[in-house]
């Protein structure tokens, strides 16, 4: 019975994250529909399972004693392996459903410690978290990354000013940092959450996004050069534009694009605060 209410579970589940809209702060919605054609898959496990419960049901007086003990040993046997699944399988059902949904912000870059240590290619890419610089070279081979990036660049390249939006912002941002000598001097425009360094008082504007999903999520933006003056904490929802240049940063020991801001407007907290991976 135990089996029925685990996969009842399930499907309830992915069907909540659905209606809910909560699916997003868990994968790219580019791979939504797999989630929901798990929907049915688990609806189809639940009727089997319901069936064969019932066969079992009808058939449980039906075993065969070998030893004359009265016990079913192949029962004995299986206990101890339901007793450490089962609390596993019922674990994220729990707490997908009771504990809240928590968007992520700048916190969560302060927890991990200001360092972006993540940018080269020798990194596991099945389960980190990348920093300031999207970089999907990992997923690809040689040929079909140098192509994407290829393309990318026909589709950056001529603009001027490049306003960034949530559908194009990872692919733009990474198009810019494999490529900043040929975008230096352009307007680059885009709209984020601020970060503020304790340690060195810089400003950084900021989205998180997904590539795949939660386990390759990332925070994703550029280091501003605010007009003389301005000051932001943690948190603040802008919008700026400005134009490139770059500056070889002390904490991180090498040179990085920074955004020498010359519009800002302030703005709110989008409805879907991640962006995300769609080319």
């Amino acid at each position: 019975m135990i089996r029925i209410w685990i996969l009842l579970g399930y499907t309830f589940l992915f069907f909540y994250l659905h209606v809910t809209g909560n699916i997003s702060k868990y994968i790219n919605l580019k791979y939504s529909f797999l989630s929901f054609i798990a929907i049915f898959v688990f609806l189809f496990f639940l009727i089997a399972q319901c069936y064969f419960a019932w066969k079992e049901e009808s058939n449980e007086d039906e075993y065969i004693d070998i030893c004359d003990c009265g016990m079913d040993h192949i029962e004995e046997k299986k206990s101890w392996k339901r007793f450490i699944a089962y609390p596993i399988l019922i674990f994220p059902i729990i707490t997908a459903l009771v504990l809240p949904v928590a968007t992520l912000d700048s916190s969560i870059v302060a927890a991990k410690g200001f360092n972006f240590d993540m940018f080269g290619n020798d990194a596991d890419p099945n389960g980190f978290h990348q920093f300031l610089e999207p970089d999907t070279s990992i997923f690809y081979g040689q040929d079909g990354y140098e192509e994407l990036m290829k393309e990318a660049m026909g589709q950056f390249a001529d603009r001027d000013p490049i306003l960034l939006k949530d559908e194009d912002y990872l692919l733009g941002m990474e198009t810019i940092y494999k490529n900043p000598g040929y975008f230096m001097g352009k307007t680059i425009g885009f709209k984020g959450f601020t970060f503020k360094d304790e340690e060195t008082d810089d400003i950084f504007l900021f989205r998180f996004g997904m590539i795949h999903c939660v386990a390759d999520s990332g925070v994703f933006g550029m280091l501003l050069e605010l007009p003389k003056g301005e000051t932001f904490d943690n948190d603040e929802w802008i919008e700026v534009e400005g134009k490139l240049d770059s500056i070889y940063y002390q904490p991180l020991k090498k040179t990085i694009p920074v955004l020498k801001v010359k519009k800002i407007t302030p703005t709110t907290e989008p409805a879907e605060p991640y962006v995300y991976r769609t080319s």
